[in-house]
């Protein structure tokens, strides 16, 4: 399996963005709207400036707890991204994600920004092989029985 195959699962290769310069408030708040744990930052909606999520946002209320919400998405945000590609197995980003303690991997495709894979995707991509697995092994089972 590739990631590929996790994004036509999700049906949608939009993926949510944040400019630089809004606010760590408004990045929040669309956070909480969407659902979503992490946001690509881009000045453009196709190539990658960083990422920020939800355990950057926690860390730095420590730091800036009086005015975490005014800061510029910019100041918090993780500058080197790891990425991944629509042709990479579901294997190789399921280690990468592990090794580096990620949760959230930018697919990029011919230099532009197509999608987002979570570990999450991974891990329901992962259970889905391992139940096929399992039910194959069961029929052989059963069938070995006759």
């Amino acid at each position: 399996m590739r990631v590929a195959d996790i994004l036509k699962t999700k049906g949608t290769r939009t993926v949510m963005t944040v400019r630089p310069d809004e606010t760590i408030e408004a990045l929040s708040q669309r956070l909480q709207q969407a659902g979503v744990g992490a946001m690509i930052v881009s000045k453009d909606g196709h190539t990658i400036d960083g990422i920020i999520s939800e355990r950057d946002l926690a860390y730095a209320l420590a730091a800036h707890a009086g005015h975490l919400h005014t800061l510029q998405v910019s100041e918090l945000m993780t500058r080197t991204v790891i990425t991944c590609t629509p042709d990479d197995s579901i294997a190789e980003v399921s280690k990468i994600m592990t090794m580096r303690r990620i949760r959230h991997l930018p697919v990029m495709e011919g230099g532009r920004l197509t999608g987002l894979i979570s570990i999450g995707d991974v891990l329901k991509n992962r259970l889905s092989e391992i139940e096929l697995e399992a039910n194959v092994l069961r029929d052989i089972a059963i069938a070995g029985r006759r």
